[in-house]
Parts: structure tokens; sequence; C-alpha cells
């Protein structure tokens, strides 16, 4: 997964180039347009790596557990029983799976990790909303609006997915401390 996000950024990245400087020369409105949809791909691929990576450099999956933002709130349960998080949270890709891996990491760590994974998710989201600002200079803001919406409610997915899981981690987590005991 981390691959593609990487080749899917230098593609995208690459088309935006390609169709600004065509345009530029050719004035062609069509072409434009294809700039500026995959100046957004671009958008939003790099900033994911970007954020992802400065999370992860800043933090190390060493999320405070104790945060009180990380607890559990009393309407979850119910919201995922809503959303059928159990049936589809195995489809989701994940990014770096060997963050989550019980080979390599205790329960402590994986749960510090779905912690740092929310954060960095949850910033994705916001960040998702930027190219709103983008209509202001070339103008198609339904466009734009559609597009940032649908891509903050696609990270949304992921933080909700975090949040379904920790609680399980942590149970999990609190048996296996109890058990050395």
């Amino acid at each position: 997964m981390a691959r593609r996000m990487k080749l899917l950024a230098a593609i995208s990245g690459a088309l935006t180039l390609v169709f600004a400087v065509w345009y530029v020369f050719s004035g062609i409105g069509a072409v434009f347009s294809l700039a500026i949809t995959f100046g957004t791909f671009f958008y939003h691929f790099a900033m994911r790596l970007a954020v992802g990576y400065i999370i992860n450099a800043l933090f190390k999956n060493r999320m405070n557990l104790e945060n009180p933002w990380f607890r559990a709130r009393k309407f979850e349960k119910k919201l995922y029983i809503f959303l059928r998080v159990r049936v589809w949270r195995k489809h989701v890709p994940t990014y770096a799976p060997e963050t989550f891996s019980r080979e390599l990491h205790s329960w402590r760590e994986i749960a510090m990790a779905t912690c740092q994974a929310e954060v960095v998710h949850e910033i994705i989201a916001l960040l998702s909303l930027v190219p709103i600002f983008f209509a202001i200079p070339f103008g198609e803001f339904w466009v734009f609006l559609i597009t940032s919406v649908l891509a903050s409610l696609f990270d949304t997915v992921f933080v909700i997915l975090q949040r379904y899981n920790r609680p399980l981690v942590l149970k999990v987590m609190a048996a296996e401390e109890k058990r050395r005991k």
C-alpha cells in the first residue's frame, strides 16, 4: 500500500506538470481541467504521505493511551453497530500492516499505534477540505467541494476503524497483563 501511494503521488504530480505546461502553451480548456484534476489528486496523495511521515517522526507510535481524546465515547458502540463496522473492517486496507503485527509488537504498542493512526487520519480528514479554497483562483466550486468532502469522509472511515479496534486491543492487553500477574 505504501508503495502504491507513493507511486500515485509521483504519477499525479508528473501529470499535473505535463498538463499545466501543455495548457500554458496551448490554452486548451480541457487540458487546464486535466491539470487541475491531477493537481488535486497530487495534493491528496502527497498530503497524506507528508502527514503520516511527520506524525510518525514526531511520535513513533508512542501516543499517550491515557489521553482523554482516545477514550471511547458512550455513543460510539451504537454508532459502530449502525455502521456495521464489524462486517467491513477486515476489508479496509492498511498502509503499514507491520505496525499492527502481533508478532512484532506488544498489545500496548499496537494500542498506541491505533492512537497515532487515528490522529493521522483526523488531520488528513481536515486537510482534505483545503482544496475547497482552490475554487477561488480556479473556479468550479462544486467540484472542489464534492471531491474534498468525499476525501475527508474516506479518511473518517479509518478514524472509525481505529476507534473501533482500540477498545478490543485494550481489552486483550488488560487480560494478558492480568494473566501475567
